[in-house]
């Protein structure tokens, strides 16, 4: 198994492509940290999956919160002993032309997806430069690197997780440890859900693969990147989208 021995961390971990990460992480041999909001079904989840095979346990966690962020590393290491792979997933998407987008909404989206990814990233690193190893993992999107009307704060903290990635990984590689992002097209999540037919096609065509990834698709990369067997890959940025980017080069 991939992560045989190794305990890790999953933000946003809940739903969607961070609880595709949760199950295979526990798949892989690891024990995994299920880290989310409290108002999340984060808890019943973690409960659910213990056991398989590996610990799951649940640890409150907002990102937006420093406070919380470095709680959450810390109770990790009480309870399993180490941090190895953290994917750094916690974000929320939002979508508005410029002229219509608040001080507020503008900050709100780039606190959560760029700054919280920060506040993971500093602590981890913190405790993985102890260790003098570990994998972290951060999602960031197709949109960091490619623009989309509507998508300005969003597509800005995302361009900016990417560039974080590059940059922490030239700081930690002599300490040891690996950085790298992902880049996901558009996955069939419940945040999708609710999209008009006519809406969720137009998305589909943008995917010369024909269709729309499914979260365990990103997962799998996740954890290829979290293993030993890409102790050679860092400071890259994996794109899983189905050919999404490649039509725009």
């Amino acid at each position: 198994m991939r992560l045989q021995g190794k305990n890790m961390i999953v933000t946003g971990g809940a739903s969607g492509i961070g609880l595709a990460t949760v199950r295979r992480g526990l798949q892989e041999g690891a024990n995994v940290v299920l880290a989310d909001m409290p108002q999340s079904e984060g808890a019943a989840l973690a409960k659910e999956l213990n056991g398989q095979p590996g610990r799951c346990l649940f640890i409150q966690c907002d990102v937006t919160s420093s406070a919380q962020v470095d709680h959450m590393v810390s109770e990790t290491v009480k309870q399993l002993g180490s941090v190895d792979v953290v994917f750094n997933n916690a974000g929320i998407g939002g979508l508005s032309p410029v002229e219509d987008l608040t001080d507020d909404d503008y900050l709100r989206i780039i606190d959560i997806n760029l700054n919280g990814v920060f506040r993971v990233a500093r602590a981890s690193l913190r405790q993985m430069y102890q260790q003098g190893s570990g994998s972290l993992i951060n999602c960031a999107s197709i949109l960091g690197t490619l623009g989309q009307s509507g998508t300005v704060a969003y597509s800005s903290a995302k361009g900016g997780v990417v560039n974080m990635t590059r940059t922490l990984a030239i700081e930690a590689a002599p300490r040891g440890v690996r950085v790298n992002s992902v880049g996901p097209g558009y996955i069939d999540t419940p945040l999708l859900k609710d999209l008009p037919p006519e809406m969720r096609e137009a998305l589909v065509r943008l995917h010369p693969i024909g269709r729309l990834g499914r979260p365990e698709e990103v997962a799998n990369v996740v954890v290829f990147l979290g293993s030993d067997e890409a102790s050679f890959v860092t400071g890259a940025y994996l794109l899983v989208d189905g050919g999404y980017a490649a039509g725009k080069s």
